[in-house]
């Protein structure tokens, strides 16, 4: 098939794509909730139990790092605690350019010397700032020499925490 054959091709293909319209979400099929039917029948919801919230996450950064992690809370321990404590951690991650740092520094970019090196990220003065602040809330740490990272026990959290931000469809 030459050049000319092939793209009249791929123009028929997109037309009958866009004549179709967006695909249909695929169906939940038995099985695809094998994790809340875990914690349901761990933890169920009835007349005396509230039930549990559980996240849980196996992943690679693009550093190469592997990073396998669980957490639960009983439904009553989430409505008897104060939720304004979780308000500095939230007011951590509310900036673009901290998300940026956090993404980074998972990407293997480790001092402030590097992170500065970025665009859009501001001055060496505003860095340090928002490393602060992650560091304050617990997102960041630092370990020898001014290197930055994200503890291990919050690597899953913060992947979660930008999972549920997204819109859901």
């Amino acid at each position: 098939m030459d050049l000319e054959e092939r793209v009249a091709e791929l123009e028929r293909r997109m037309a009958e794509l866009e004549k179709a319209g967006p695909a249909a979400p695929a169906a939940v099929g038995e099985g695809d909730f094998w994790a809340l039917d875990a914690l349901k029948a761990r933890h169920p919801v009835t007349q005396e139990a509230d039930g549990a919230v559980l996240f849980t996450g196996a992943v690679r950064v693009p550093t190469g790092h592997r990073y396998e992690w669980q957490y639960g809370l009983l439904t009553e321990t989430l409505f008897e605690e104060g939720w304004s404590d979780a308000a500095e951690s939230f007011a951590a991650l509310g900036n673009p350019v901290r998300l940026r740092l956090l993404r980074e520094i998972l990407g293997g970019l480790r001092t402030a010397a590097e992170l500065a090196a970025l665009e859009d990220v501001g001055t060496t003065g505003q860095i340090y700032h928002h490393l602060r602040q992650l560091t304050g809330a617990g997102w960041l740490h630092t370990t020898e020499r001014g290197r930055y990272e994200v503890p291990a026990g919050r690597v899953v959290p913060l992947l979660v925490v930008l999972t549920a931000a997204r819109p859901v469809t």
